[in-house]
């Protein structure tokens, strides 16, 4: 497995919509060695979830989750992902990215959505996420789509340096999230 290249926002790529795999595609040794290497690429800088576009590839497809069995998202690969709000409700939370490094928003998305996608074995896939998961879903098919979170942000009053969102913001969440 590899460690690969993040793009960094004003790379046009991390601007492109991508084009879907086909069925085809999704079990060839390049795609698959593409997955293996997302999630090497994710852990080594510690992230929750990592679009193709993000390493240089204009694919459908990203990685997210942690191996933490504990976690309330463990490690999926969703190609194609379709994204649909379930309900009205909203929440805005904190979000960053591993091409837009030490800076962090607020940023309204969906509490609750459907997905429909394939896993890394082109079988077709269908859940719901609520809260986090549904964050973290959310943010990286908006990858896949050519937008990123501070296109999303509603105000950009929380945005912050992540030194100074450790430093007064943080805090604050753990108190009141629990964590």
């Amino acid at each position: 497995m590899s460690i690969l290249k993040v793009a960094r926002m004003g790379h046009p790529v991390l601007r492109t919509p991508t084009q879907p795999l086909e069925l085809s595609e999704i079990d060839t040794p390049a795609i698959q060695r593409l997955i293996d290497d997302m999630f090497e690429t994710m852990r080594e800088y510690r992230g929750i979830g990592l679009a193709a576009p993000q390493v240089h590839e204009s694919l459908r497809l990203f990685v997210a989750g942690v191996d933490d069995p504990d976690s309330s998202m463990p490690p999926v690969v969703l190609i194609n992902p379709v994204v649909e709000p379930v309900g009205a409700a909203t929440e805005e939370d904190w979000e960053g990215c591993l091409s837009i490094p030490d800076l962090r928003g607020r940023v309204p998305r969906a509490s609750d959505i459907r997905v429909t996608a394939f896993d890394r074995f082109g079988i077709q896939v269908s859940m719901t996420a609520s809260g986090f998961p549904a964050r973290v879903i959310q943010h990286e098919t908006d990858h896949l789509d050519g937008v990123l979170f501070l296109d999303r942000m509603a105000s950009f009053e929380s945005l912050t340096f992540l030194q100074e969102y450790a430093r007064y913001w943080d805090k604050e969440d753990a108190a009141v999230s629990g964590a």
